[in-house]
């Protein structure tokens, strides 16, 4: 089962020649976790779809031309976690105490030099 990506639309992924982009490491691997949870049967693509959407539409109209940058990935991790913790696989507190432990990590602590 492949992750059915819209390639056009709100919700579709970033794409240079018709190839997926991400600009930073973290980028890719929340895409891949998504794609990989999906696969795996955790939750159907039209459900994060949706929760895709609702993320965009809503940072679209607190942002208007307030010329804050915009990154899709960090709405498809939004995203990937209101499907988990809406559906009780993971609750807020566990997403909460999970990025404080990686805040907490030192900067390129896996990317070396």
């Amino acid at each position: 089962m492949t992750a059915p990506l819209d390639t056009e639309g709100p919700a579709a992924p970033p794409r240079s020649n018709g190839e997926l982009m991400f600009a930073e490491p973290w980028e890719s691997r929340a895409f891949g976790m998504a794609v990989a949870l999906y696969e795996a049967g955790a939750f159907t693509w039209p459900r994060f779809q949706a929760a895709l959407i609702t993320r965009i539409a809503v940072w679209e109209a607190e942002h208007d031309q307030d010329g804050e940058p915009w990154n899709y990935y960090q709405h498809w991790l939004g995203a990937l976690e209101d499907v988990l913790a809406g559906q009780g696989t993971v609750s807020d507190a566990e997403v909460t105490a999970r990025v404080r432990a990686l805040d907490r990590r030192p900067a390129g602590h896996d990317h070396p030099h």
